[in-house]
């Protein structure tokens, strides 16, 4: 019996040790595989369903060569960086909800959303040029559409008045260009960069433009937002309700003379600074002068939903030695 049990476990041990092996086998020639050959899959995105896509009404000649690759690279971009898309989908449902009916009010077509998703990922970032706010607006052309930028308030981070100064500027190019779609594409490359072009290649389209690789890719990028956003499930983005960023529940609070200290101001409403810069952006100093008694609407918590609320109310101080 003693032998027996020794046997087995002999056994036990080569069998144990030939699985190991067999393991560290398997490992190696994984590691030697190629990705498909190991069942990951890479798919290309069907174009059969985009024949009639458009940006603002007006069509997108896919049916040419050039045209049809260049917006594939933008889906599969858009369609292969999942996080990134994951994220965007996720900011659009908070922020499309102020841009679009201000989009609406100035006769900007609803696609023009799509254009501060590609031009800040609807963040308040500030590119290497200065371009500021999620329409991406430089200084000068800031002032230029009646945004106020001063040490104390810059309105180019104030998303509603952003808008409105987008929704000025491309009306100014539709008036220029007479095409949404070359609209949008001055937007990046400035009126006066596209009507060279537009003159010395001797065109009226975008599309028969030879245009530099940012400005060549502007426009259909925002189509490929456009038609992603629109079928989230066929590109794969799984996302429920509650998975989507929520839109904020605020009001509005009046504010027509100074305040010293934007913190004991947000105290004093129930929230706190973090919140108030939240929600005001564009308010860029812990203070507000107001030498000139300007009137402000600063947003405020209308809810009482938790993600607007302060974690707590307790004050930290410290004795200076």
């Amino acid at each position: 019996m003693k032998k027996y049990i020794a046997f087995v476990g002999v056994v036990g041990l080569l069998a144990v040790l030939g699985l190991q092996g067999i393991k560290k086998d398997s490992k190696q020639l994984d590691e030697n595989k190629f990705p498909g050959e190991r069942g990951y899959s890479v798919y290309p995105i069907p174009l059969k369903d985009i024949a009639n896509i458009n940006f603002a009404g007006e069509p997108v000649p896919v049916h040419l060569t050039d045209i049809k690759e260049r917006l594939e690279r933008e889906l599969l971009v858009n369609t292969y960086w999942q996080s990134n898309g994951m994220l965007l989908l996720k900011r659009m449902n908070r922020f499309f909800p102020i841009i679009e009916p201000i989009l609406e009010k100035n006769n900007i077509p609803d696609d023009f959303k799509y254009l501060a998703v590609i031009e800040s990922g609807l963040t308040n970032v500030v590119s290497p040029a200065g371009a500021t706010g999620f329409w991406q607006f430089l200084k000068g052309t800031g002032k230029e559409y009646d945004l106020q930028i001063d040490d104390e308030i810059d309105e180019r981070y104030h998303l509603k008045k952003a808008t409105e100064a987008a929704c000025k500027y491309l009306t100014n190019n539709y008036g220029l260009f007479e095409s949404w779609t070359l609209a949008a594409a001055a937007y990046n490359g400035g009126h006066n960069g596209l009507k060279k072009y537009l003159e010395q290649q001797q065109v009226g389209s975008y599309y028969d433009l030879l245009l530099g690789e940012e400005t060549g890719r502007y426009v259909f990028r925002i189509i490929a937002l456009k038609y992603i956003h629109q079928n989230q499930d066929k590109f794969g983005f799984r996302l429920n309700p509650e998975d989507f960023y929520p839109s904020y529940e605020t009001t509005y609070l009046k504010v027509d003379t100074a305040v010293e200290d934007f913190a004991v101001f947000a105290k004093d409403h129930g929230i706190n600074y973090k919140i108030l810069k939240l929600l005001n952006p564009w308010l860029r100093k812990p203070y507000l002068k107001n030498g000139g008694q300007k009137s402000y609407y600063l947003e405020i918590p209308s809810g009482k939903k938790a993600m607007l609320q302060p974690h707590n109310n307790k004050v930290l101080t410290f004795d200076e030695e």
